[in-house]
């Protein structure tokens, strides 16, 4: 019965995400947004939607660490079994300024959890100032933001223009997902929690394996696509949007809601969430291009890292 409540909740929250970032895309061209700016905020929020709701729906049933192993576990898969496996499929290559750009904030992002949980909580403040921070870096990517290439505003648009559908219809997908979200991390957080308990394992490494890779689909299924087409900006733009919005925006409403309880050891896995954002700097901020040797071992490292947790449980 775990296994099953698992798949239902997965199944429930891809499609809620998929419906969520779909309508709120629409919305966000209609609104005269462009495409760069709705792929590292609406999409990368949209996108993330699934952390939220699995997050909130640990947190209100007594399973923080559920909760925080599920951020943590979602921006490690992010940035090393997601680019990974979409960099394995076909070498990405970032030509929009812009995304180069968001990295170092993405850093800041990871390096600013360490001292937030160093007292073994993040309290409702705490929670408030993430969300203060997204406030602002949500304004400084809609008023600063440069100008970029022809071809890369065309890459965007294409993936995320469909500029054929109503408002309402968009509205509609936009409700319709929430309601999915909503359920599916009902399922989720149950079986999630009964599969700890069978299993012998802690709840912080459930959070960070298998709810974090369920809610991480939604990433993994938009950067495959996006890979298909050769669009390496949507697909590293959509993953340091989505990294920093997991930090800013889940973890700071998640505490804003109900202050969250580090109850398990969580210093090993920031450490790994750190190390992994840094390779990314690494192969993107000094250069434009992640090759497909560099995107394996983004993979092994990450698969390597979830035996690591399994076997010292």
């Amino acid at each position: 019965m775990d296994y099953l409540l698992l798949l239902v909740g997965i199944g429930l929250l891809y499609a809620g995400g998929e419906s969520l970032v779909r309508g709120a895309a629409n919305l966000g061209r209609r609104l005269g947004l462009s495409p760069m700016v709705i792929g590292l905020t609406i999409v990368s929020m949209g996108t993330s939607s699934p952390e939220l709701a699995a997050s909130l729906a640990g947190v209100f049933k007594g399973a923080p660490a559920v909760a925080m192993g599920n951020i943590i576990g979602s921006n490690i898969a992010n940035l090393s079994l997601v680019l990974g496996v979409t960099g394995a499929i076909w070498p990405l290559t970032i030509a929009a300024r812009f995304i180069r750009r968001e990295v170092p904030f993405m850093l800041l992002t990871s390096a600013l959890v360490f001292p937030i949980v160093w007292d073994g909580q993040v309290s409702r403040l705490e929670g408030g100032l993430l969300l203060a921070i997204l406030v602002v870096y949500l304004m400084r990517l809609l008023w600063r933001r440069a100008p970029e290439r022809a071809g890369v505003s065309a890459e965007f648009d294409e993936a995320l223009g469909d500029r054929w559908r109503s408002v309402g219809v968009s509205l509609t997908m936009v409700i319709a997902g929430v309601g999915l979200l909503v359920v599916g991390a009902h399922f989720l957080i149950l079986g999630a929690v009964g599969l700890a308990r069978a299993l012998g394992v802690g709840e912080r490494v459930i959070g960070l394996t298998i709810v974090a890779f369920g809610t991480s689909l939604p990433e993994l299924a938009s950067s495959l696509v996006a890979a298909a087409r050769k669009e390496g900006d949507i697909v590293i733009g959509n993953l340091i949007g989505s990294n920093v919005f997991n930090i800013l925006f889940i973890l700071g409403a998640t505490a804003v809601a109900r202050p969250l309880m580090i109850v398990e050891p969580i210093w090993l896995d920031l450490t790994v969430m750190m190390m992994v954002s840094l390779v990314v700097w690494r192969c993107f901020g000094t250069g434009s291009r992640l090759s497909r040797a560099e995107a394996i071992g983004l993979v092994v490292g990450y698969c390597t890292y979830v035996i690591a947790l399994f076997i010292w449980k």
